[in-house]
C-alpha cells in the first residue's frame, strides 16, 4: 500500500452537533431518541437516561447538545417541550424554535410598551378631521396605514389628484437604542404563520398604541402626494400628525361598494371610496407605462375545522382594492426614497437586482420545453418577462410559468447602497409604509424625521454608520420569516394530503432538483367552487 497516496471517504461524522436541535421523540428498546426535523443534521440523537421518563413518543422538544456521547450517538438534554406532534399550533412553535424566532418578549420590554400613550399635538399637524380610512384583510389586527384622496383643485394639474398616506408613527414610541428598539432590531420583522403571529413589536404597541384603529386618535407620519392625470408624481410632502381613522374597511367591502353594493359601513363614505379609485386609476396607468413585472400568483390560505384539523386549502380572493392599496403604498415608498436620495441622507433602500445568468439559462431551457422563448438580450427588462406571463395567461401553463419566472429572479433585499428595483422598474425605492412589522421602515422614518427636522427622535449617527450591517441582518431575518411561513404551509399541505396516499392525480412536473420534484396537481379539491393549482414538493409527501 502506498501510504503517501491513500484514498478515503467519510463514513460518519464523529463530532457531536452543537447548539439546539428540534425534533420528535421516539422510544424503542434501545432507548429514547430524538428525530431532528432538519434532515441535514444528525439522523438520531440519544437522550440521557434521566430524561427518558419525562417524555413520550410523539413529543416535540428542543434539546441542548452535550459533549458526552452515548452508545448510539451524542447525548442531549431537553430544554423545552413544545407539545405532542398532533397538538394544534405545534408546527408553528417547532419552526420558530428551529429557526431561532422568539415567540415571547422580555418582561421589561412589555412593561415599557404598556406605559405608552398618545403624543401631544405640539409639533404635529392635526389631521383628525380628515376622513382617512384603513383597508385591510378581515382578520388583520395591526393597522399600519390609512389613506385619503381628492381631486386636485390646482388648475395647473387638470385631472390630477392629491393623495394622503398616513403611516403609524412607530418612531414616536420606539426610541433609538432603547430596549424595545433593541428587541425590534433583533427580530427584524413580524412573522405570519397559519396559527401564530410573531410580532416585531410588543402587543401593547403593534395592536395597541401604534395601530391606526377606527375612531381613535393616533400618531402618524403622513405623506402628501400630488399625482398628475397620467400617474406621475409631481411633488410630495411629509409631516408628523395626529389622525383618527374614519372607518376600518376590508378589501372585500371596498370592492363590493365600488361595484354598486355598499354595506352600512361603506355607504356613508362612497364619495371618498370613489376618490380613492380615481387616484388609483392614474397610478395604475403610470405603472402600465413603466412596464413592471407583475406576478399575480394566487395566495393560499389554510382553513381549520372545529377539531383543529386542516379542513381545506383555499385561495385568498384577490380584488382590485388590493391593487389600489399596493399602488398607494408604492407611491409613498417612492416618495420617501426620493426625499432621502435627493438630500443624500441615509436611506435603507429596498433593492432588487437583475436576474442572475445561471437562473436565466435554466429558465430559458424550461420555457423552450413548453414552447416559449425568452429574449437573449444582454439587458433584459421586466417587460421581457411580462410578455411571457401575458402569453401564458389562461393556459394550462399559467401558474407553473409564473412560479418558474419568479424563482429565476434575484431576491430583493435591503441595502444602504441604491441599485434600483428591477421588478418594479424604479430607480429609487424604500420601504416606508409598514413600521409596525418591518424594522427597515422604522429606519426610513427616523431618517426622514432627522432630515426634515420633524423631531428629536430621528436617526442617530451610529445607526446610520451601521446601515450595511443592519441591512444584512434584516434581510436575513426576512428570509428566515419566509422559511418559517413556507415550512408551516408545506407541512399543513402534507397533513391535508396524508389520507390521500395511493390516490392518482393528473399533475405536471415544474422543476427537478437534487432532492426531488416540484409538481403541480390539477383540480385536486373537487369540493371547491373554483379549480386551482397546488404546488407541493413531491418528496415531502412521500417521506412524511
Amino acid at each position: 500500500m502506498d501510504l503517501n497516496n491513500v484514498e478515503a471517504r467519510v463514513m460518519r461524522r464523529l463530532e457531536a452537533p452543537s447548539g439546539q436541535v428540534v425534533g420528535v421523540i421516539e422510544k424503542d428498546h434501545a432507548g429514547t431518541r430524538l428525530k431532528p426535523i432538519d434532515r441535514r443534521g444528525p439522523r438520531d440523537i440519544l437522550l440521557s437516561p434521566e430524561v427518558s421518563g419525562t417524555v413520550e413518543t410523539g413529543d416535540v422538544v428542543v434539546v441542548e447538545m452535550g459533549s458526552e456521547r452515548g452508545h448510539g450517538g451524542p447525548l442531549a438534554k431537553i430544554s423545552k417541550r413544545l407539545g405532542q406532534v398532533d397538538t394544534p399550533g405545534v408546527i408553528e412553535r417547532m419552526l420558530c424554535a428551529e429557526l431561532g424566532i422568539s415567540t415571547e418578549f422580555p418582561s421589561d420590554v412589555n412593561a415599557i410598551a404598556k406605559k405608552a400613550g398618545i403624543p401631544h399635538l405640539k409639533g404635529r399637524v392635526d389631521l383628525q378631521s380628515l376622513p382617512l380610512v384603513t383597508i385591510d384583510d378581515a382578520d388583520a389586527r395591526d393597522f399600519d396605514d390609512a389613506v385619503w384622496a381628492t381631486q386636485d383643485p390646482d388648475p395647473d394639474n387638470p385631472g390630477g389628484w392629491r393623495l394622503v398616506v398616513a403611516i403609524a408613527d412607530v418612531a414616536a414610541y420606539v426610541k433609538p437604542g432603547d430596549l424595545i428598539d433593541q428587541e425590534a432590531r433583533r427580530r427584524g420583522n413580524s412573522v405570519y404563520l397559519p396559527r401564530l403571529v410573531v410580532p416585531m413589536l410588543p402587543e401593547a404597541l403593534c395592536n395597541g398604541w401604534c395601530s391606526l384603529k377606527e375612531n381613535e386618535t393616533r400618531a402618524c407620519l403622513a405623506a402628501h402626494i400630488w399625482i398628475a392625470r397620467d400617474g406621475s408624481i409631481l411633488r410630495h410632502r411629509f409631516e408628523r400628525a395626529l389622525m383618527k381613522s374614519t372607518a376600518r374597511l376590508t378589501y372585500a367591502a371596498v370592492q363590493t361598494a365600488r361595484e354598486g353594493t355598499p354595506d352600512t359601513t361603506t355607504r356613508p363614505i362612497l364619495q371618498e371610496i370613489n376618490a380613492l379609485y380615481g387616484a388609483y386609476s392614474s397610478l395604475k396607468a403610470s405603472r402600465a407605462e413603466r412596464k413592471t413585472l407583475d406576478f399575480d400568483l394566487p395566495e393560499r390560505k389554510i382553513i381549520f375545522n372545529d377539531s383543529e384539523d386542516v379542513q381545506e386549502i383555499s385561495i385568498r380572493p384577490r380584488y382590485e382594492s388590493h391593487r389600489l392599496i399596493e399602488e398607494f403604498m408604492i407611491a409613498a415608498n417612492v416618495a420617501a426614497a426620493e426625499v432621502l436620495s435627493n438630500a443624500n441622507a441615509p436611506c435603507m433602500y429596498r433593492v432588487h437586482d437583475q436576474p442572475p445568468l445561471d437562473k436565466l439559462e435554466s429558465l430559458r431551457s424550461y420555457l423552450r420545453g413548453i414552447g416559449y422563448k425568452l429574449s437573449r438580450s444582454r439587458r433584459l427588462t421586466p417587460q421581457h418577462f411580462q410578455q411571457i406571463l401575458n402569453k401564458t395567461k389562461g393556459s394550462e401553463h399559467e401558474e407553473a410559468v409564473a412560479t418558474t419566472i419568479l424563482q429565476a429572479q434575484s431576491q430583493a433585499e435591503y441595502s444602504p447602497e441604491n441599485i434600483g428595483h428591477f421588478g418594479l422598474n424604479l430607480q429609487r425605492y424604500a420601504h416606508f409604509t409598514s413600521p409596525i412589522r418591518r424594522y427597515s421602515d422604522l429606519l426610513v422614518h427616523r431618517s426622514l424625521i432627522r432630515h426634515l427636522h420633524l423631531g428629536m427622535d430621528g436617526l442617530l449617527d451610529q445607526d446610520s454608520a451601521n446601515f450595511a450591517v443592519t441591512a444584512a441582518d434584516i434581510s436575513a431575518t426576512e428570509r428566515r420569516a419566509v422559511r418559517a411561513e413556507r415550512g408551516a404551509n408545506d407541512r399543513y399541505k402534507t397533513l391535508f394530503m396524508a389520507d390521500k396516499r395511493g390516490a392518482e392525480f393528473a399533475a405536471k412536473v415544474t422543476s427537478v432538483t437534487r432532492f426531488g420534484l416540484f409538481i403541480i396537481i390539477n383540480d385536486i379539491f373537487k369540493e371547491f367552487t373554483h379549480s386551482f393549482y397546488w404546488i407541493i414538493c413531491f418528496l415531502l409527501i412521500l417521506n412524511t
